[in-house]
């Protein structure tokens, strides 16, 4: 397998997108596949730039035994197409967005994260942050689908 470079989309960047990536980091280390990827999660808003993720997000993500602590909120940027393979959005607003910044010679690969989740007819991952607790664990459930089911088309290819 040739080395493959994923960034996750959300809105703000503190929720599911740093989920994501903590659960994709944990999974590749679990396989010893650390030199494979490189992994990163941003957000196509700017509302929280340089902050921690949502408590909520970090207390259900370290419940299942996933570290949040070292990501910070950022922002998408045009030099990510430059630097990743793989943007994957965590719903069709965050996927448009992304779709409307596209360069024209991207020659990487575009997806909502849903699709990665075999037989579901989900389309986008819920936003949890207006929600209570449970919505964060919800979310991880579908994260750690996500994340097998795309470590397993990638690990295929």
């Amino acid at each position: 397998m040739k080395f493959c470079s994923v960034l996750f989309v959300c809105l703000g960047n503190i929720c599911r997108s740093p989920t994501a990536q903590a659960v994709f980091e944990k999974r590749i280390a679990e396989h010893g596949l650390e030199d494979l990827f490189k992994i990163d999660s941003c957000g196509t808003g700017s509302w929280h730039i340089g902050k921690m993720p949502d408590s909520r997000a970090i207390e259900a993500a370290e419940k299942r035994g996933y570290s949040l602590r070292h990501i910070r909120g950022r922002k998408m940027q045009t030099k990510d197409f430059d630097n990743f393979d793989y943007f994957i959005a965590m719903d069709r607003e965050n996927l448009k967005e992304i779709e409307r910044l596209l360069p024209e010679n991207f020659c990487g690969n575009v997806a909502l994260f849903s699709s990665f989740i075999k037989d579901s007819k989900l389309v986008d991952v819920p936003d949890p942050y207006y929600g209570g607790e449970r919505g964060f664990d919800e979310v991880i459930d579908l994260i750690e689908l996500g994340v097998s089911g795309f470590l397993k088309s990638t690990l295929s290819d």
